[in-house]
């Protein structure tokens, strides 16, 4: 893999992780549509490494105050909200690996992102008109376990993680700056999960796994992290002040695009 490569598949993990998007829908059709080879383990593992990276420097002040004060409310609902992703991971792995390996479904994934976008951007200008917005003292266990739901409905690819729970909060009429922290929060234990079980499978893989140069890893890690820190900070202030409605249309036009392609081969690519 050039460097060259590897900024490209950077820029792609650090925005389409963040953006709501799916960015395992993404690397699924960059894989199937345009015949590109899917990164080597260690590669994807840095990949996610880099995002988490930007992460932890977007929200260091909501996480330092985590770990000054572990016994809060926000752990608690964190931790009730991650549960039925790690179930739904366990009970389903090998279904789930192979909606990745296939590609199966993955425009009906996309446009379901589109659906789910669009269904929370009506419900919360709704909430706002009506004056029920909630804050962060008023989120509830109920609230915690809507949004893990939708995290765990969100695995396969095509269908965002992102998305999917920052709709759910807006779903329950949490306001959209809160939506947005709690959703990239959660993102840390999805993602240093990823990175533990890719570690884990790397130990058992030997040493083939990093053929890969270097300056490629470095190149492509450091790439993700950076986009990621814009693509975060970018979500929180679109978020905040403006609507999903463009995701919406992007996914939808790609969820078609896919569609088509499935049912009518080499008619897009």
């Amino acid at each position: 893999m050039s460097i060259f490569e590897a900024i490209i598949l950077g820029i792609i993990q650090g925005l389409t992780e963040f953006l709501p998007v799916s960015s395992s829908g993404h690397l699924v059709l960059l894989q199937k549509g345009f015949d590109i080879n899917e990164p080597s383990l260690f590669f994807d593992t840095m990949l996610h490494a880099g995002t988490l990276i930007a992460v932890f420097i977007v929200l260091w002040k909501d996480i330092w105050e985590l770990i000054k004060k572990p016994f809060q409310k926000l752990t608690l609902y964190l931790v009730i909200a991650t549960v039925p992703a790690v179930i739904a991971a366990l009970l389903f792995k090998d279904t789930i690996e192979n909606l990745f390996n296939t590609g199966q479904f993955l425009g009906i994934c996309f446009l379901i992102t589109t659906a789910l976008l669009v269904c929370a951007e009506l419900l919360s200008k709704r909430a706002k008109k009506e004056n029920t917005i909630k804050n962060e003292n008023n989120m509830n266990w109920l609230d915690a376990i809507i949004i893990g739901i939708m995290q765990a409905m969100a695995i396969p690819p095509g269908i965002s993680r992102s998305g999917a729970t920052i709709s759910a909060a807006l779903f329950r009429k949490l306001d959209r700056g809160f939506a947005a922290r709690f959703s990239f929060l959660l993102s840390i234990p999805a993602i240093l999960g990823a990175v533990v079980i890719h570690t884990k499978d790397l130990v058992k893989g030997g040493t083939q796994e990093y053929s890969i140069s270097a300056s490629a890893v470095i190149a492509g890690t450091l790439t993700a992290a950076i986009v990621g820190f814009f693509a975060v900070k970018f979500m929180i202030k679109i978020i905040k002040e403006r609507s999903l409605f463009g995701f919406a249309v992007y996914t939808g036009i790609l969820g078609i695009l896919v569609l088509l392609e499935r049912f009518f081969p080499h008619s897009i690519y």
